[in-house]
């Protein structure tokens, strides 16, 4: 049965709402009132919610699921989670759990979380044994293979010749042909099935004209992007880990390979970052026995939350499994062992000297990687030497960290300074070459972590 003392607090619960409105609307049934019946045991939690109808809304909530908490309400929203279950989970919440307390499941809530897993063991059990035989026909994946590197092939050398093009008539020709020239590349990249490079391409059309000393910054990228070419192009020279991580950067699939670490990893951070098509989701584990930090991707459809959700403070023993590539700290999450549950784990952290480094020591790596995940130990939030800007420094080291400009959230920077008010705290983040970007921040003495994304 799940315990009490493993209960979460609000602030996970609420961490799940898809957006604002359903993070107000669940915080308002989070009370007794509207509930009857409702009851928790093995990592699930139900109840009944009595809505505008005759009859209540059936709503349970499955906290063991192995993308994150699934979710079950007989009413109509097509929001996930919808706040009843929001509501019923605060309810859980409440200390001392009277209102939730330990039970058996009621036959309505036994027979959806019957079907749910056992088609997660089926599920597992197919998995298992598609491994086991291969592909159905390696040779067709073979040469699908080899027509699609074929394609990137081409794509890559007519970037390369562009690049020089662009260099030859001068860095201002760029500002004069505006985004088309960009734009009309990138969508060249996307013919050639290279996603990473039309990425790149698009992300060179916002910096010309973008302010003073464009011209660097635009030789800087162009750079990286020919360094990126040349790696693709030159693979077969390349160290087995670096030809991988080239793979990735161009966006061609690989599957998580090596074996699965199993360990209990403290949920660090979760935010979202939403493009018009797509919403991607990431979450940064840190394991309590192996030390890594890791994290997982999870992707959703415009307007629709990515499926995995594991609220910051909280703990899952499960196994993770990483992707090639040299530096990778993206990993797959498979079999977990226990639901999420509150903790008190803290990472390490290490100054803001050390932060740089192990970002400089990270690009050699990688030399396409924005930032890594680092956990800074006892830093101050105070304003940088730049009207508006804002720093990280050390509180017994003279050195700092300037915080990025366009931080997740600023009203996280500004959670921060409060959590702090002058005394030094905890703080993770991704340590990058524009600066660090605050994710979550932990006080000195005992206390929950505050998210800032």
């Amino acid at each position: 049965m799940t315990e009490q003392g493993v209960r979460w607090t609000a602030e996970q619960v609420l961490a799940l709402a898809p957006d604002a409105a359903s993070r107000k609307a669940g915080s308002k049934l989070g009370t007794a009132g509207p509930w009857s019946g409702a009851g928790s045991g093995e990592g699930t939690v139900w109840g009944l919610c009595k809505g505008s109808g005759s009859k209540p809304y059936q709503t349970v909530v499955d906290l063991a699921g192995t993308a994150g908490p699934a979710y079950k309400c007989s009413c109509p929203s097509r929001k996930f989670p919808c706040k009843h279950a929001l509501g019923l989970l605060l309810l859980w919440a409440e200390p001392g759990g009277e209102v939730a307390p330990v039970a058996e499941p009621p036959e309505w809530a036994e027979q959806w979380l019957s079907g749910r897993r056992g088609r997660a063991e089926g599920e597992r059990a197919e998995s298992g044994g598609s491994s086991a035989t291969g592909s159905a026909d390696p040779e067709a994946a073979r040469r699908r293979a080899e027509r699609r590197a074929e394609r990137v092939t081409a794509g890559a050398t007519e970037l390369e010749q562009r690049l020089s093009d662009l260099l030859r008539a001068g860095l201002a020709s760029a500002e004069q042909a505006g985004y088309g020239l960009w734009d009309e590349t990138a969508a060249r990249m996307v013919d050639a099935q290279a996603p990473g490079l039309a990425a790149r391409v698009r992300e060179l059309g916002a910096i010309p004209g973008s302010g003073p000393g464009w011209p660097a910054r635009l030789l800087e990228e162009c750079a990286l992007l020919h360094l990126l070419d040349r790696g693709w192009l030159r693979r077969d020279r390349l160290p087995d880990e670096l030809a991988a991580t080239v793979r990735s950067r161009l966006g061609l699939p690989a599957p998580a390979d090596g074996p699965p670490v199993r360990d209990r990893w403290l949920v660090l951070a979760q935010y979202d970052t939403v493009e018009p098509k797509l919403t991607t989701r990431r979450i940064w584990l840190h394991g309590a026995e192996s030390g890594h930090t890791r994290l997982l991707l999870s992707y959703g459809a415009a307007g629709r939350a990515p499926e995995l959700s594991l609220p910051v403070g909280l703990a899952v023993e499960a196994d993770l499994t990483g992707f090639p590539g040299a530096g990778q700290a993206r990993a797959a999450l498979g079999e977990r062992y226990a639901p999420p549950a509150p903790t008190g784990l803290r990472p390490p952290g290490v100054t803001t000297a050390e932060a740089a480094a192990r970002y400089g020591e990270a690009l050699c790596a990688d030399p396409w990687l924005d930032s890594v995940p680092v956990t800074l130990d006892r830093v101050v939030p105070a304003p940088g030497p730049e009207p508006g800007s804002w720093q990280l420094a050390d509180a017994e080291k003279d050195s700092a960290l300037p915080v990025v400009a366009a931080a997740p959230s600023r009203a996280g920077l500004w959670r921060l300074v409060a959590l702090s008010g002058g005394a030094p705290v905890k703080v993770f983040g991704e340590c990058g070459h524009r600066g660090f970007t605050p994710l979550t921040a932990w006080p000195q003495g005992p206390g929950e972590p505050v998210t800032l994304c």
